[in-house]
């Protein structure tokens, strides 16, 4: 009789917690339509490239407010140029598109998907977020700072994901021509009611 009253007594309080415990756990849809990516690529000359790409989809799993898991899939198809027009800009376009740059036909996604929750650090309001990044097909761990206000920043080394083109880990001798590894995306983060 008493081993019953016990086994009842924990079964309505785990009860009880359940509602509690899911309260605190939420997952966010990112809103493909109202989210924003830019870019940007610098040159040894000082000279930069910008635009920006889309959403595919995405999600995050929050607990208390805080990124325990989820994923970004970018449409690489939508890489726009913002600093140059017609054909300069058509162009430029086509060869980021190109298997000198991100060998878009092939590989039309890329993806961050986190390892584990993220470190918070709370003076800064700001959370970072540890995961692989796959670009045409190759997959390093990188890091996304996310803020308060859903801004996301992450940089990543393009030679690692075998984006050759005028880059200084490929070639030699290339002066003011080389192009800069490192590329800079922020993104605002929307997500759907």
């Amino acid at each position: 009789m008493e081993k019953n009253l016990y086994k009842s007594i924990i079964v309505t309080f785990l009860a009880l917690l359940t509602p509690l415990s899911l309260i605190s756990q939420m997952t966010k849809l990112i809103d493909v339509e109202n989210s924003k990516i830019k870019w940007i690529g610098e040159e040894l000359s000082g000279k930069n490239h910008y635009g920006s790409l889309k959403f595919k989809k995405g999600n995050l799993n929050l607990n208390n407010g805080v990124n325990i898991s989820g994923n970004f899939i970018v449409d690489m198809k939508t890489i726009n140029v913002e600093d140059l027009q017609g054909g300069s800009k058509q162009r430029l376009e086509g060869h980021l598109r190109s298997d000198d740059f991100f060998s878009v036909e092939k590989f039309s996604e890329a993806i961050f998907e986190t390892k584990s929750p993220a470190v918070v650090n709370k003076k800064e309001g700001v959370q970072i977020l540890s995961g692989n990044l796959t670009i045409k097909g190759i997959t390093h761990p990188a890091k996304i700072e996310i803020d308060d206000n859903w801004s996301a920043k992450l940089v990543f080394d393009r030679s690692k994901f075998d984006v050759r083109f005028r880059s200084g880990n490929f070639f030699q001798n290339l002066g003011d021509k080389l192009i800069y590894d490192e590329i800079a995306i922020n993104a605002k983060i929307a997500f759907e009611k």
